[in-house]
């Protein structure tokens, strides 16, 4: 049987990278690495040492390179942006080959793109989005969470940030972000609002610019932040609450983030603020090593009495975390686990397989309180 052609753009970046080493983990070899400068794709075909891989030199600004490095494959793996100015432009190339796509990113602009055009459902094609650490994982384990023990769940309180580098993708994503990144043109998510009797409420939070929290060293700021991916985790589990903070431990981030509304109001050049953002993760790591953490406390109910179920995961990268969702979720389209269509990866993408791959690959540490805790003992004795 011939192996199935596995195309990763942006195969060189700081998530296309540790996903092609996610993917070799999971036996999918003879990889189709595309990116824009040779010598790097070289480099990271090279770490097989085999030699199974091929290069192809590919941007996904350029039609014409794109379609080159789509033809022939039968899934793409996109880790290129920035998102929200590329929106389907990947998946719909990866459709029109006869692909399928698996998107770290993309989000709802990129799912209302390619609905507009047709579901692929009507080819047999399977697009899906999200596939990363937020949003991806980030409404993954909470789900997992509600499965350990708890009979229902009613409130979640989830704190998700660290200390690392800023790629280009994610400084130029987050500019744009301001503006736009959620459903019907609408900014990425909006902060201060929290859930409240199972819907959006504005303004129910408030920052704190100089504070601690248990799952963090060291003093933090805390931006309450709703997006329309916590959202959908607040319907899907039923919650009557959902409180969500974007932590930030480096104080020239946050005093840079603080500043970026304004700027950009004032005419200021989003690219520049881009290398400022880039500039203030540097500086805010230097003698300090990378870190990043979600913390999750689900409320509800075990054995008909109130419970608390908690989460913290610590890793030394989001972009790794962000590359195991994306190598897992091309692993399971390729199994046949994910019916055709555009879907989030959160809605199809088994939570306990993605827990399970994180410990064993040493991706994350993983630390479970409260009722999860005694469940997560049971299930690791069955293991």
């Amino acid at each position: 049987m011939t192996k199935p052609v596995i195309g990763i753009l942006g195969a060189s970046g700081a998530v296309g990278r540790a996903a092609v080493r996610e993917l070799r983990a999971l036996g999918r070899t003879g990889l189709r690495l595309g990116g824009r400068t040779e010598a790097a794709l070289r480099a990271v075909a090279e770490e097989d040492s085999a030699g199974r891989d091929e290069t192809v030199r590919a941007d996904a600004h350029a039609p014409g390179g794109l379609r080159a490095f789509t033809e022939g494959c039968d899934i793409v793996l996109n880790c290129v942006g920035p998102t929200y100015r590329l929106r389907a432009t990947v998946a719909s190339a990866a459709l029109a080959a006869g692909a399928h796509c698996v998107d770290v990113a993309g989000d709802d602009p990129a799912a209302e793109d390619l609905l507009a055009a047709g579901d692929p459902a009507r080819d047999g094609r399977t697009v899906v989005l999200s596939a990363g650490a937020l949003p991806g994982l980030s409404s993954l384990l909470p789900r997992w969470l509600a499965g350990q023990d708890l009979d229902g769940a009613s409130a979640l309180t989830a704190h998700c940030g660290g200390l690392e580098t800023c790629s280009p993708t994610v400084a130029h994503d987050l500019m744009l972000s301001l503006t736009s990144g959620g459903a019907e043109g609408a900014a990425y998510g909006e902060p201060l609002a929290a859930v409240r009797g199972g819907r959006r409420v504005p303004r129910a939070l408030r920052t704190a610019e100089d504070t601690g929290h248990r799952a963090f060293p060291g003093r933090v700021a805390l931006q309450p932040y709703l997006s329309g991916e916590s959202e959908r985790l607040a319907t899907d589990l039923g919650l009557d609450r959902l409180d969500w903070y974007n932590v930030h431990p480096g104080p020239a981030v946050r005093a840079l983030l603080n500043l970026l509304p304004g700027r950009l109001a004032a005419g200021d050049d989003p690219a520049e603020l881009a290398d400022r953002l880039i500039l203030a993760a540097d500086l805010d790591l230097a003698g300090r090593r990378p870190y990043y953490v979600m913390d999750f406390e689900l409320s509800g109910t075990a054995a008909g009495r109130p419970a608390t179920a908690g989460l913290t995961l610590r890793a030394a990268s989001s972009y790794r975390l962000t590359a195991t969702v994306g190598a897992l979720v091309v692993d399971a389209v390729l199994r046949d686990g994910v019916p055709p269509g555009v879907h989030f990866a959160c809605d199809v993408l088994d939570p306990d397989t993605v827990v399970r791959h994180l410990r064993t690959r040493g991706a994350a540490d993983l630390r479970l309180t409260g009722a999860a805790a005694g469940a997560d003992q049971v299930e690791e004795g069955v293991l």
